[in-house]
């Protein structure tokens, strides 16, 4: 069961990026994506931590100062991110994200002297490589611009993990992606543009596409869905499914999240790769799975939480 919540988790994480760009592609910006979900996911986990676990909104100074550094972090992370899948095919802004778990072994192993396995290295060199697979640079088929973006939101998702590890030893996971969406939300509530909503953009048609065709929602459908399916509710399978797997085992099949966005984004919005390009996202992906292996200290890596280093006493009771 363990594997079922992990796998779920990422292929609900995975297909978000889909429906993230058909929101963006309907009139929301990046900024107004990002504060929904956000404080969606915040008010979600608030109601299940006073249901569960009311100590965990009791906060030392430091710790709040923390938080609100990783509330910082996540806003530039989802915004980038949201920017970059509007320029970009949804799988390619998630591997160049991905470029994370890179990171953070190596400011791990160069910074804080922790060490590491051989296989780190060969992880890099088979990332590097099959990015420049996907990407052609001497093609220039990406948008350089959305680019840009992915590798920001890889860099505040080390910053991310490199903060937050050492957060969840201390503090309830949840509790943690409670505080970090709360202020998350609060920091693009002065430059969002959340003051131009009324209730008719709630009620814009947005035409699915894809394998949908000509159907139409109302927008406010598939934005409670990305809050709800897309990102409180892979939380909640990734911490369940820790109670089951080692962190090892979980961070691992986290990563088919990649997988899970490319096939989303193909069979959805028509996004497909050739097969020189899908034999590089392979290559990145085996890269990732090394390194998120390569840490002696055998940190989770996934692409939108930080989890626990254990996997049953640092949820237990908790979703």
């Amino acid at each position: 069961m363990g594997y079922v919540y992990a796998l779920l988790g990422a292929l609900l994480f995975g297909a978000n990026g889909s429906l993230t760009k058909l929101l963006i592609e309907a009139g929301l910006t990046a900024t107004q994506i990002t504060q929904f979900r956000t404080f969606g996911t915040a008010l979600l986990a608030a109601l299940v931590l006073l249901a569960t676990d009311r100590r965990a909104f009791r906060l030392t100074r430091r710790q709040l100062a923390v938080m609100v550094l990783l509330g910082v972090v996540v806003a530039v992370l989802q915004s980038s991110y949201a920017v970059a899948i509007g320029l970009l095919p949804v799988g390619i802004a998630l591997l160049l994200e991905y470029v994370a778990v890179l990171l953070v072994a190596l400011v791990a192993f160069l910074v804080f002297r922790e060490r590491v396995k051989p296989r780190l290295w060969v992880a890099i060199g088979l990332v590097l490589l099959g990015l420049v697979a996907v990407a052609r640079p001497w093609e220039a088929r990406l948008d350089p611009f959305g680019v840009v973006m992915a590798l920001l939101a890889a860099v505040s998702l080390a910053l991310y993990f490199l903060i937050g590890e050492r957060q969840v030893a201390r503090i309830p996971p949840l509790a943690v992606a409670f505080w970090t969406t709360l202020f998350a939300g609060l920091v693009w509530v002065p430059f969002s543009g959340w003051w131009e909503l009324d209730a008719a953009t709630f009620r814009a048609p947005v035409a699915l596409g894809g394998q949908w065709g000509d159907a139409v929602l109302p927008l406010a459908i598939p934005l409670v869905v990305t809050v709800v399916v897309g990102s409180f509710l892979p939380f909640w399978l990734s911490f369940t499914a820790l109670k089951h797997l080692t962190a090892t085992a979980a961070g691992i099949v986290a990563s088919a999240e990649v997988v899970f966005a490319f096939a989303v984004a193909w069979i959805w919005l028509g996004e497909a790769l050739d097969a020189f390009g899908l034999l590089g996202a392979g290559v990145v992906l085996a890269g990732i799975v090394l390194a998120q292996t390569a840490r002696a200290t055998k940190t989770v890596v996934d692409a939108e939480l930080v989890l626990p280093q254990e996997p049953a006493s640092d949820v237990g009771g908790r979703p």
